[in-house]
């Protein structure tokens, strides 16, 4: 028996737990993999992103080890011309930073009890029962381990279980693909990690890389087309050859100097998916004790940067809301979470449409179309008008401040919760 069971150990996942800790709650979180998952490398963190570490008190851990990031540069791969981009300052100080994936996760599993994550623990099924008047969830594992819980938290990713078990419609493909990877200059790739946001245009095509620190860059390719023969899995080699050979065979040298230099263990490819944003606003995102977080329920495309800074926000509005049931009735009482998850399923709804939305638009904008009219709204309209005032709008987000650990019931009393 268990208070919360958070399904995937992903950022949602551990960020939530941490969540939950703090405001006084012990979640398990159900791990289907043997360790950590880094898949993805690295990712770019905005401001809105550094509010919602810093109400789970991690912020200040990461911050010391990136730079931060201030602007960079797009260069159109046909005609050459490069336009500087500038991130804009927040109301609150905070700053951009591009991250290693498997330090964020390291930072946010070091917050957690012993034994808080459960690795090698696949989901079957959930089921919830009445019993006296409450509800409880079941899930079952593959392994034949069945645990009862009084909320579950789907974190779980694109192809959720939870999800579909709430009734969620499956997220679709957005038609394009993306490569990622991690690049390693053993003696330094001269780049400034507050100025190397190199991003490069072309058609149906858009790539850009990110200095780390000072001998790692994390980069990526997105394309309409999947490179030839790539599958799930496929052999690491392969996909390099394909980028640089096919790909990004026109872009410039300094971004295929970059690929060349890949830690090839690093290298993945997926299709991008999302789901539609009115299954977001009309879907449903909870049931009884069960809600989802992350990409199991707002799966979107990367072209906003926003898919880990809103699961991020996603955790601690979570935690926040449980946090404020628990504060105001001592305990974790099982007929109030259902009141407090549908308040945090009303609270996240637009925000994340929005943001699934946005960020379709903006890949589509920037990579889609070879017409005259399409490089006008991108460079002219997108680039140059509109970049700014989307991107602010975006990371001003503030996801609030998780209740003081005074409003809530003492560590004597936490049995009882």
């Amino acid at each position: 028996m268990e208070e919360v069971v958070i399904v995937g150990a992903g950022i949602a996942g551990l960020a939530t737990a941490v969540a939950l800790k703090k405001v006084g709650v012990r979640a398990l979180v159900l791990e289907r993999s043997k360790e950590l998952r880094t898949t993805g490398a690295a990712l770019g963190l905005f401001a809105n992103a550094w509010v919602a570490l810093d109400a789970l008190g991690v912020s200040d851990k990461l911050a010391a080890l990136y730079t931060p990031m201030e602007k960079g540069y797009i260069t159109n791969v046909k005609t050459k011309s490069i336009q500087e981009m500038h991130f804009p300052s927040t109301r609150n100080g905070a700053q951009q930073r591009a991250v290693h994936r498997k330090v964020l996760l390291e930072v946010l599993a070091e917050e957690l009890p012993p034994n808080s994550i459960r690795f090698s623990s696949k989901i079957t099924s959930i089921e919830t029962q009445v019993e006296h008047g409450l509800s409880t969830c079941i899930v079952m594992l593959d392994d034949g381990t069945i645990i009862k819980s009084k909320v579950v938290i789907g974190c779980d990713g694109v192809h959720s279980i939870v999800a579909r078990w709430l009734g969620l419609r499956p997220p679709v493909y957005s038609g394009r693909s993306a490569v990622r990877g991690l690049s390693v200059f053993p003696k330094g790739h001269g780049f400034d990690p507050g100025h190397a946001i190199q991003q490069f245009v072309d058609v149906g095509k858009r790539a850009a890389f990110i200095a780390l620190n000072d001998k790692e860059v994390y980069w990526f390719l997105g394309a309409k087309c999947p490179p030839k023969g790539m599958e799930k899995g496929a052999d690491p080699e392969m996909i390099q050859r394909e980028v640089m050979e096919n790909l990004a065979k026109d872009f410039p040298p300094v971004f295929l100097d970059v690929v060349k230099h890949s830690d090839l263990s690093s290298l993945t490819w997926a299709p991008l998916m999302f789901r539609y944003p009115w299954d977001i606003l009309f879907g449903n995102l909870f049931r009884s004790s069960v809600t989802v977080a992350g990409d199991a329920m707002h799966p979107m495309t990367p072209d906003l940067g926003q898919g880990g800074c809103s699961a991020l926000e996603d955790a601690v509005a979570l935690g926040r809301h449980l946090g404020n049931s628990i504060a105001k009735h001592g305990k974790l009482v099982t007929q109030d979470i259902g009141f407090a998850i549908e308040k945090y399923a009303k609270e996240r709804r637009l925000r994340v449409a929005t943001l699934t939305t946005a960020s379709y638009l903006s890949g589509w904008v920037q990579q889609d179309g070879s017409s005259r009219f399409m490089r006008f709204l991108r460079d002219v309209i997108f680039y140059g008008l509109l970049w700014g005032r989307v991107v602010n709008g975006i990371i001003e987000y503030d996801c609030g401040k998780l209740p003081s650990v005074s409003s809530l019931p003492s560590r004597e009393s936490e049995s009882s919760i």
